[in-house]
């Protein structure tokens, strides 16, 4: 298992179009992706579960993978995050 926090910088938060490339990057890989703030946890494959996470500037996520190419795919989201929120 794979995980790292990341503090979100974008004045909006996650909203459709970061969620939505959260989405699809997430669906790259084999392993299982969740992105979580607070209490709440989200599937990081699924838009509508990471717009609910209402995450806004300065909220810090915890992503988490857990597969065979868990490794990868924590550091393709990383990067996403930082070029995106």
């Amino acid at each position: 298992m794979k995980t790292f926090e990341y503090t979100i910088t974008d004045p909006l938060g996650i909203h459709a179009r970061p969620a939505g490339a959260i989405a699809a990057k997430a669906k790259e890989f084999a392993s299982e992706i969740t992105v979580a703030k607070g209490d709440k946890t989200a599937d990081g494959r699924r838009l509508f579960a990471l717009m609910g996470l209402s995450a806004k500037e300065g909220d810090t996520l915890i992503v988490t993978c857990k597969g065979e190419d868990e490794d990868a795919a924590a550091d393709a989201l990383l990067a996403l995050l930082k070029a995106n929120l």
